[in-house]
Parts: C-alpha cells; sequence; structure tokens
C-alpha cells in the first residue's frame, strides 16, 4: 500500500505547484488515505487469507482516478470523493459481511429483474446531466445514477448461477431438428430471455457500450461452462450481423461506425472526439507531457470516455502501458481464483467478473486509439463517475470474498465442495 500512497501524495504535490494550494488536493490524499488504509486494516484482522494483490491495485488505479478528475475536471473531484467514500464501505459490505454467497445464489432472478425494472425506468423518468444526449441516468437531489452500471454485475451473477446449475443439462442434452443438433430449449431458453431482454434495452437506449460489455461476457461464460467453441463462433455471426443490422437502420450507429472508419473526413466535427483522442496519443509521447502540462482538455468528456487518451498524453506510452498491465494483473488475479474456486458458481463468478472488467478497459483503450468505434463505457475505477465506481468496487469486493474461499496452493485444484442447487 506504500507505493500508491506515494503515488497520489506525488501527484496532488505536483497539481499544488501548478495550481496553487487548493483543500480539495488534500481533502483528496486524506480521503483516499482513510478508505485504502481502512480498508487494509479491517481486511487484514477479518480475512487474512485475502488476495493480497487486488487491494493494492485498486488502491493505485483509483489514485490515479482521483488525480485526473482534479487534473481534468476539478469541480467534480469533492463529489468523486464522496462516492470514493460510499464505494469503500460498499467494498467492505460485501466482503467481510456475507458468510457465503447463497443469498445471490437463491435470488438469482429477483436480483437481475430489479435491476431490469431500474433500466427500464430511465425510459420513462431517465436524465442526462449534461442536457443532451442519451437518457441513461436517474437522478434525485442533484445525484445521479446510471442502472445500467449494476447491471453489469447482476448479469454476471445470474449467469455464474444459472450456467453452474444447468452445466451438464446444456452439455448432454439436446435438441434434434431431422440430423441438426440443436442446444435444448427447456434449458437454454430462460437464460437466453433474460439475457436478451437486457441487450434489447440497452440497444434501445442507445447504451451500445454495455449492450456490446453483455453480449461479449455471455459469450465467454458460456463457453468457460460448457467448452464448446460453436457458440463462440454462433455468437461472433450473431454479433455482426447485429453490428449491419444497427449501421443499415440507425443513425448513431452509422456514425460511430463512420467516425471510425475514416475521422478525417470531418476532423472538425462528428469525429471531433477520435482525432483529438489520437492527436493526445501522438503530443504525449514516450513519457508524455507532465501530468497539468498538456491540453487533454481539448476532448469532450474527457473525464469519462477519453481518460486514457489524457493519460496517454500527460504519462505518455509508458504511463498508458503501466496502467494496462495494472489492470492486467487485476484480471490475472480474477482468473487465478477462478482458476482455484472449490466450485462451478464461484469459478464462473471470478471468471465473469475478471473477463467484464478486462473487456471494459479493452473496448475504452480501443475507442480512444481507434481500433474499434467508439462505445461510450467508462475505465473502470480511473473515469469520473459514481455509477462505474460503485461497481467496480462492488466487483473487487467480490473478488476478495471469493479469494478467501479458494484451494490452498498445497492442495490439488479442483471443484470439491459443491454449493447447493439455488431456488
Amino acid at each position: 500500500m506504500l507505493l500508491p500512497f506515494f503515488f497520489i501524495v506525488t501527484g496532488f504535490t505536483h497539481l499544488t505547484l501548478l495550481n496553487g494550494f487548493r483543500w480539495e488536493y488534500g481533502a483528496a490524499v486524506a480521503v483516499w488515505s482513510a478508505v485504502f488504509w481502512g480498508i487494509a486494516v479491517l481486511l487484514r484482522r477479518r480475512l487474512p487469507a485475502v488476495d493480497p494483490f487486488l487491494l493494492p491495485l485498486t488502491a493505485l488505479l483509483a489514485g490515479l482516478g482521483l488525480l485526473m478528475v482534479a487534473r481534468l475536471a476539478p469541480n467534480f473531484l469533492v463529489r468523486q470523493l464522496v462516492w470514493l467514500v460510499v464505494s469503500g464501505c460498499a467494498l467492505l459490505a460485501v466482503t467481510l459481511i456475507p458468510r457465503s454467497l447463497a443469498w445471490l445464489r437463491q435470488y438469482k432472478y429477483t436480483w437481475l429483474l430489479a435491476g431490469l425494472a431500474l433500466l427500464a425506468a430511465t425510459l420513462i423518468l431517465g436524465v442526462n446531466p449534461s442536457g443532451y444526449g442519451a437518457r441513461l441516468w436517474l437522478g434525485f437531489g442533484g445525484m445521479y445514477f446510471q442502472p445500467s452500471e449494476p447491471l453489469k454485475i447482476l448479469l454476471v451473477v445470474f449467469l455464474a448461477v444459472y450456467l453452474s446449475d444447468r452445466r451438464r443439462q446444456m452439455i448432454d442434452v439436446e435438441a434434434r431438428v431431422g440430423r441438426l443438433a440443436l442446444p435444448h430449449p427447456a434449458y437454454f431458453g430462460p437464460m437466453l430471455l433474460m439475457w436478451g431482454f437486457s441487450v434489447l434495452l440497452l440497444f434501445w437506449q442507445r447504451d451500445l457500450g454495455a449492450a456490446l460489455l453483455f453480449f461479449c461476457t455471455f459469450l465467454a461464460m458460456l463457453y468457460v461452462a460448457v467448452g464448446q467453441k460453436r457458440y463462440l463462433l454462433i455468437g461472433g455471426g450473431l454479433l455482426l450481423t447485429a453490428v449491419i443490422i444497427g449501421y443499415r437502420m440507425f443513425d448513431y450507429v452509422a456514425l460511430r461506425v463512420e467516425s471510425w472508419w475514416n475521422p478525417w473526413l470531418d476532423p472538425a466535427g462528428r469525429s471531433f472526439q477520435v482525432v483529438q483522442s489520437l492527436l493526445a496519443f501522438a503530443a504525449g509521447g514516450w513519457f508524455g507531457q507532465g501530468l497539468g502540462q498538456g491540453l487533454p482538455t481539448a476532448i469532450p468528456v474527457v473525464h469519462t470516455d477519453f481518460v486514457f487518451a489524457a493519460i496517454a498524453e500527460e504519462y505518455g506510452l509508458l504511463g498508458a502501458l503501466a496502467v494496462s498491465a495494472l489492470f492486467g494483473l487485476i484480471i490475472q488475479r480474477a482468473f487465478f481464483i477462478a482458476l482455484r474456486s472449490r466450485t462451478h458458481f464461484q469459478q464462473l463468478l471470478a471468471t465473469g467478473l475478471g473477463f467484464m472488467i478486462g473487456l471494459q478497459v479493452f473496448v475504452i483503450a480501443g475507442g480512444a486509439l481507434k481500433l474499434i468505434p467508439l462505445t461510450g463505457v467508462t475505465l473502470p475505477l480511473v473515469s469520473y463517475g459514481g455509477s462505474s465506481l460503485l461497481t467496480s468496487f462492488v466487483m473487487i469486493g467480490l473478488l476478495l470474498f471469493l479469494s478467501t474461499r479458494t484451494t490452498p496452493l498445497s492442495r490439488p485444484v479442483g471443484l470439491v465442495d459443491p454449493e447447493p442447487e439455488s431456488k
């Protein structure tokens, strides 16, 4: 925990030398220290067997996020600090309070339906804090919450429970149409219905990033559960078909694709964000302009959708690679926890959470670098946004909890403690 502490203290000292002393900078260091040192002490006392790497990695990335918010959108720093405290409490609650994850398994449909109900509520009550664009938030008392963020966790939990309960039937039981063997609808039907409804709502709301995350995470968890590559091929075909149909039928999808394919046709108009992001990467070079020395604020909404471009401009290519490596380590720990899990449910849950985090990083970094079309996804733990920060902390909390339920390294890896079927 010392490395993240020295990093955030050095960063805010640097900003103080540039901009003069601001009480928000001192408050950020104090709040960050209280949250993460408090979590570290409690975990050390209550769960000494918890994974030793996840919390320091999370602390370092969250500290970087505070620095970027202070640099790019200083008016939002206090609000982000409030969300950091709330998120830290949520992480502790998920990690320390439950004795098992039976409360997730028993009510898988209830949790997912509640998330879908919140998501559907944005169709009627949804707002956009910026005043324009897709209305993906619910507002109350000046605070805004994006329902698609917690739905990420709820969908992963639902898929983990359902696939662990029905894994054997999905592999062994088939329906035949002539000579063609198909998955049996009695086992695939409910899962496909819930997943399809989620993606339909997101597509209806023009939340393309969340829809892409859900679809790809669904395919990854399905492959881990049944081990059949045909589902990946079928899913890839469905994804390509959806892109083609969306491109033909919806202007906002066509705009994203065309801006990605050749942003230089309209660099000052619809492709302005992509072009400015590429210029930010170019200006950063190997070592960056230095924190506070670049011009990343030329990119619209840089503190949310394009924070990776801001990191590349001010910390350089080496800084961007370092951030990517930190996320890579989090994903590695998630897969390591999955490898040593005792039950199929724990295995699938850890895999789904790790894949969701990794895919989100790839989508936001790929969009900023013009490797893929922009989808409006935030960088976990780093981008500004209370919903995103809270969701990321709950994911880390679940991984920390799962790390205490793994098979010790001295014992052979295997699923040795099956959990009861969920209701």
